[in-house]
C-alpha cells in the first residue's frame, strides 16, 4: 500500500507540474513521452518487440504526434498517420519471411489507437484558452474516477450483491460497483463544475455552468472508461501477463494506468468542440 501511495504521489506531482506548464512545449513532451512508454508495453506484450525497424515507426510517431496536432495544420496530421501506415506496411514487404499480418495489423492498430487518443488530451487543452486546462481535468477524471468509485461502491455493497460484471475478464468487477463507479464520475463532475465556477469568478472570468451536461458527460465518461479498462485486460489475459508494465511500482504500466483514457479522451473531445460546458 505505501509502494502504491508513493507511486501516485509522483504521478500526481508530474500531472500537476505539465498541467502548470501547459502554455509550453512541456505539455507536449509529457504526452509524447506516455505515448512512447504505452506502445512499448503494448508492443512487448503482444510479441512485437522484437521487429526493430516496425518499433522505431511506431515510437517515431507516437513522438512527434503530440507537437503535430499543437503546432501543425491537420493536414500534417492525416500525413503523418498515413505514413506511419505506409513504413509499416513496407516493412512487411521486406521482412515477410520473419514477420506476420497479424503483427502487422496488431502495431498498426495500437499504435494509431495510443496516439491518436492520448493526442486528445492535447486537443482539449488547446480547445479553449481560458477552459482548457479544465477539460484535460475533466477527461482524467471521467478515465480514473470510475475506478476509485466502483472499488469503494464494490467494498460497501458487493458483498450483498455480489453479481460480477465480467468474470473471465476482470474476476473483482462487479455490476454494482460499475454502476457506484458510473454515478461517481457524474456526481464529480457535478461539484467540480460548482467549485470551479466559484474559483474562477473570484479571479474575475465569469460564466454559466450547465450542470446537466456535466452530469450526463460524467455518466458516459464513467461507462467508457469501464470499456477501456475491459480492453486492456482482455488483452493482458490474452497475452498472459498481469500487468503492462512495472514503471509504477504497485500499479503496473503506463497502459495500466492510461487504459481508460484511451477511450475517454476522443469522446470528451468530440462532445465539447459541440457542446460546450461553460458560457
Amino acid at each position: 500500500m505505501v509502494t502504491r501511495i508513493i507511486s501516485a504521489a509522483v504521478g500526481i506531482a508530474i500531472a500537476i507540474a505539465a498541467l502548470f506548464l501547459s502554455g509550453t512545449p512541456v505539455f507536449e513532451l509529457v504526452i509524447a513521452a506516455l505515448i512512447v512508454i504505452m506502445l512499448y508495453e503494448l508492443l512487448s506484450a503482444c510479441g512485437c518487440k522484437e521487429y526493430k525497424y516496425h518499433t522505431t515507426v511506431c515510437y517515431c510517431f507516437g513522438a512527434i504526434m503530440p507537437f503535430l496536432v499543437e503546432y501543425a495544420d491537420i493536414s500534417w496530421i492525416y500525413a503523418a498517420s498515413l505514413l506511419c501506415t505506409f513504413l509499416l506496411f513496407a516493412g512487411y514487404i521486406g521482412y515477410h519471411k520473419k514477420i506476420t499480418i497479424e503483427k502487422i495489423c496488431c502495431m498498426v492498430t495500437f499504435t494509431l489507437l495510443v496516439t491518436l487518443a492520448m493526442c486528445c488530451v492535447v486537443s482539449l487543452k488547446k480547445m479553449d484558452d481560458v477552459h482548457g486546462v479544465c477539460y484535460v481535468i475533466l477527461c482524467l477524471a471521467g478515465a480514473w474516477l470510475g475506478d476509485s468509485g466502483a472499488y469503494f461502491v464494490g467494498t460497501f455493497l458487493g458483498k450483498k450483491i455480489s453479481k460480477k460484471l465480467c468474470p473471465e475478464i476482470s474476476p473483482k468487477k462487479t455490476v454494482v460497483g460499475a454502476v457506484g463507479g458510473v454515478v461517481t464520475v457524474a456526481l464529480v463532475f457535478v461539484v467540480y463544475g460548482f467549485f470551479y465556477r466559484m474559483v474562477m469568478a473570484q479571479s474575475g472570468t465569469e460564466f454559466e455552468v450547465n450542470y446537466i451536461a456535466m452530469a450526463v458527460i460524467g455518466l458516459i465518461c464513467g461507462v467508457l472508461g469501464i470499456i477501456g479498462d475491459l480492453s486492456a485486460s482482455l488483452v493482458k489475459r490474452q497475452y498472459g501477463i498481469k500487468d503492462y508494465g512495472n514503471i509504477m511500482p504497485g500499479h503496473g504500466g503506463m497502459m495500466d494506468r492510461f487504459d481508460s483514457v484511451l477511450f475517454v479522451a476522443p469522446f470528451m473531445m468530440l462532445v465539447l468542440a459541440h457542446f460546450p460546458l461553460f458560457t
